[in-house]
């Protein structure tokens, strides 16, 4: 009998209507399973320094994987803790500037612990509209006031904390915002924060590797590592090219996610492999510097063209260049279009951007030729839809 047959079997029929509801309006997803050798250029992922495929990145990971085993048995507290994670972390504290740092299964569980781990009812959350979804989930587990400002405006997180209910405050952000690639200011965030005695929580994934000094990120540019009111979130599967998250900040802080954090207490610990490739790639990080501004000279190059041909198009602050698209409809064939002739993009829309335009996102790497970038402003030129340039 199909599964769709049978006793039961209307409950699940609201599905179909919501699935129709969204291919109506162009929001369909599906996914796209890729080959380990892909002839295409990517312009879609996040691998900034071009780290993901490096044979010292992965065959780090690959050595770890014989050594300790393809998972990490366990939760980090029974006996998902490896060396590697202990190393790892150090190695991050110590690079990014701060007293600790405590290793997660992903960028997504690390926002959800620190969110909820440093609020609670009886603190008040203020968010910038544009955060990462992560951080939008951690808020609404974390059962604190939260009140959601202007994007990009010091003045109105100034105001939420002046006005809020609650004796302990946080204030939330990305540093580099995902959609746009547009930068936060973290200098002013973190003066309103110090002039109302609240905290600043920041998700530097899309500045960490790509700004600051050696690609210590944006939080590190800012001159606020380190401070005792500051926490930052990583990913290790953006300019690292591996897998999993971080935490990083004061050694109090961290203690308190270690006792308190669920989605680090009872989350199977990252992978050994996962733990090594990371750590390798931070070692390809120190000794070459460079790697960061190569990435920031490629989005600047993809910008300048695309600008010249008449795209509207963001001005890169870090490595993300974002071209928009008449619709949601337009953004999806252009994006196919784009992958046909050989060039892989990223494709955003409602809900996953705010504002509610369509683009397409594309991500530029240190290890991106002059050629390659020609052949993308060409490839995106060529099958733009019509009305996405002025």
């Amino acid at each position: 009998m199909d599964a769709s047959e049978g006793a039961g079997a209307q409950v699940f029929d609201w599905l179909d209507a919501e699935a129709g509801r969204r291919a109506e309006t162009g929001l369909s997803r599906r996914l796209q399973p890729r080959s380990p050798v892909s002839p295409e250029l990517d312009l879609a992922g996040n691998d900034y320094l071009g780290l993901a495929r490096d044979k010292r990145v992965a065959g780090a990971a690959a050595a770890a994987a014989l050594r300790w085993g393809a998972g990490a048995t366990g939760s980090r507290l029974v006996t998902g803790s490896t060396e590697l994670h202990a190393e790892l972390e150090h190695e991050l504290a110590r690079f990014c500037g701060t007293q600790s740092a405590l290793v997660f299964s992903s960028g997504f569980t690390a926002n959800l612990g620190a969110v909820t781990a440093l609020s609670g009812q009886e603190s008040a959350i203020v968010t910038d509209r544009y955060i990462h979804a992560s951080l939008i989930e951690g808020c609404r587990l974390s059962r604190a006031d939260i009140a959601a400002v202007a994007h990009g405006d010091p003045a109105a997180v100034k105001h939420a904390l002046s006005t809020r209910r609650k004796s302990r405050a946080l204030v939330v952000t990305d540093s580099v915002f995902s959609v746009d690639g547009d930068l936060a200011p973290l200098a002013e965030l973190s003066a309103a924060c110090r002039a109302h005695g609240a905290a600043l929580l920041v998700d530097d994934a899309h500045g960490f590797g790509v700004l600051g000094e050696g690609g210590r990120g944006a939080v590190h540019a800012a001159g606020l590592s380190g401070e005792p009111d500051v926490v930052t979130t990583i990913t290790l599967s953006k300019s690292l090219g591996a897998q999993g998250g971080a935490v990083l900040g004061p050694r109090r802080v961290i203690r308190h996610l270690v006792d308190t954090a669920r989605s680090f207490i009872f989350d199977t610990g990252l992978a050994p492999s996962s733990a090594a490739a990371a750590l390798a790639a931070l070692g390809v990080l120190k000794a070459e510097p460079g790697l960061p501004g190569r990435v920031l000279d490629n989005a600047a190059r993809l910008y300048g063209q695309l600008s010249d041909a008449g795209f509207a198009v963001t001005e890169p602050q870090a490595a993300v260049v974002s071209v928009r698209a008449p619709s949601p409809e337009d953004a999806v064939a252009w994006a196919a279009r784009c992958a046909e002739q050989g060039v892989r993009v990223g494709c955003f829309r409602p809900p996953s951007v705010p504002d509610g335009v369509s683009r397409l996102r594309l991500t530029a790497r240190a290890d991106l030729t002059e050629s390659e970038v020609d052949t993308a402003v060409k490839v995106i030129s060529a099958t733009a839809p019509r009305g996405a340039t002025s």
